[in-house]
């Protein structure tokens, strides 16, 4: 069975339609998305399905593939619910419709059933959160009228993720996932939402782009990403900027004379890391995929060392992809665990993936989950 079916197999009553979203791949670019910086994330073909019935009261019920029961909450207690919060999985799609109502003030909600069945692996890094969100704000655009356009809804699905679930990540997830196109990433500006496609050419240069799920589990609600973005904060406000996109990296020195050793190296982190996603828009422009490993290599070396977010699995994960002939490789997500991924010859990718299952064992790690993900459209009505 696909995920369509599984998700349709949860309702009750029929479907008035099927709606998807994809998870993420984030090619460079971490932690700068709340920082108003720049990012290159590509959408993936795995991809979150929420199935919608309508119902004759004001009630919301969600159930889902991933988790057992379900939850239900009416339009009248909907901003109490989201308030008292406790909801755990339930609090993202449930999340997406309080945010819609006030995104949309126009629009016509009513009760529905939703269901969601997932192919993007939770934890990993790879955004099944806002695969949830982009699939649910989808779906709810369509049967409540609301109008949107994908910017908004994916503003929707930010607004879900911060105030309704409690985690302070950026916009960098919900764009690519309602953005995304195939063959490309979503070259996104964080500060002015303004994006544009950048042509990857992965296939033409016969290369792919190898997952390495680790395993370990990430929230993104978790103390260290809240501890990191706070430093960013206090960076900015020692030079008096509103973000960190405003300092370059000739700002660097300064930032060593002002700030306690620790803010500095997040400060640095940020800076060096907007600058190397304008230089990896450039060489794919310029040059295509081939030109671009040493940036992605040169990303995981400043948030291990600098933004401290790396784990030993992901370390070595990128160590052994490197050692197996991968052009460049990187963490990806928030940090903390999850993936991280290698642009790698393709036809290096068995060898790959049995180096890096063999050191994970030698480590005594937990086997780690490997694939390749290629960079796809974005969220669709799919019945």
């Amino acid at each position: 069975m696909t995920a369509v079916d599984d998700a349709r197999a949860l309702l009750a009553r029929p479907a008035v339609g099927v709606w998807s979203a994809p998870g993420r791949a984030n090619l460079i670019g971490e932690h700068t998305d709340y920082n108003e910086g720049f990012v290159l994330p590509f959408a993936i073909a795995q991809r979150t399905v929420a199935a919608v019935a309508l119902r004759d009261d004001d009630v919301i019920r969600v159930r889902s593939t991933f988790a057992p029961g379900s939850v239900e909450v009416s339009l009248a207690e909907l901003d109490a619910r989201i308030a008292a919060g406790g909801l755990d999985w339930a609090g993202y799609p449930l999340g997406v419709a309080w945010a819609l109502r006030t995104a949309a003030p126009d629009a016509a909600p009513r009760g529905v059933d939703i269901a969601l069945a997932s192919e993007v692996p939770v934890g990993a890094g790879l955004s099944s959160s806002a695969a949830i969100e982009g699939a649910v704000a989808s779906a709810l655009n369509d049967v409540w009228n609301a109008g949107l356009d994908k910017i908004a809804l994916a503003r929707v699905g930010r607004t879900a993720e911060n105030d309704a679930v409690g985690a302070p990540t950026g916009i960098m997830d919900q764009m690519a996932s309602m953005l995304g196109e195939a063959d490309a990433a979503t070259f996104l500006d964080c500060r002015t939402l303004e994006t544009r496609p950048v042509a990857l050419g992965f296939d033409e240069a016969g290369l792919a782009i190898l997952v390495v799920d680790t395993l370990v589990e990430h929230a993104h609600s978790s103390g260290g990403y809240r501890e990191r973005r706070a430093s960013c904060e206090q960076g900015a406000a020692a030079f008096g900027v509103p973000a960190l996109r405003d300092l370059t990296v000739d700002d660097l020195p300064r930032a060593a004379e002002i700030l306690d050793d620790v803010t500095f190296r997040r400060v640095r982190h940020i800076v060096t890391e907007n600058q190397r996603v304008l230089d990896t828009v450039a060489a794919l422009d310029a040059d295509g995929p081939t030109a671009i490993g040493d940036l992605l290599t040169a990303s995981h070396a400043s948030m291990r060392d600098d933004f401290e977010i790396s784990v030993p699995e992901l370390d070595l994960a990128v160590e052994t992809a490197l050692s197996a002939g991968a052009l460049g490789a990187r963490m990806t997500g928030g940090g903390f665990g999850g993936a991280a991924i290698a642009l790698i010859p393709t036809e290096l990718v068995p060898a790959a993936t049995e180096a890096v299952h063999a050191a994970f064992a030698a480590s005594g790690f937990r086997a780690p989950n490997v694939f390749t993900v290629t960079p796809s459209e974005g969220a669709r009505r799919d019945a």
